[in-house]
């Protein structure tokens, strides 16, 4: 398993999700398929717009923690210079 940081979002600019997860093509697709009740299944927050791997889940956890507190600026910023045109990146790490 390999930590990872992610953001999901509803669409271009819409509502972001930030979590953290040992198994990134599990997680995102729990949130697909609404698996669980929460913010993102309420939001219909299913795009997969950004991830960054890290070596440990405490340093994924870490960044994890700081990204929620940057701005909303700093975040799709982040997003662009990754993916540009905000596609769904569920099928690139399948």
């Amino acid at each position: 398993m390999t930590p990872c940081v992610y953001i999901l979002a509803s669409g271009k600019n819409g509502t972001l999700y930030i979590g953290v997860t040992s198994d990134l093509v599990q997680r995102i697709w729990q949130h697909k398929e609404d698996f669980v009740d929460g913010f993102t299944s309420r939001h219909k927050i299913h795009a997969l717009v950004w991830y960054e791997v890290h070596e440990t889940m405490e340093s994924a956890i870490t960044r994890e923690k700081r990204l929620k507190k940057w701005n909303r600026a700093w975040k799709i910023s982040l997003i662009e210079a990754m993916n540009p045109q905000w596609l769904d990146l569920y099928g690139s790490i399948l």
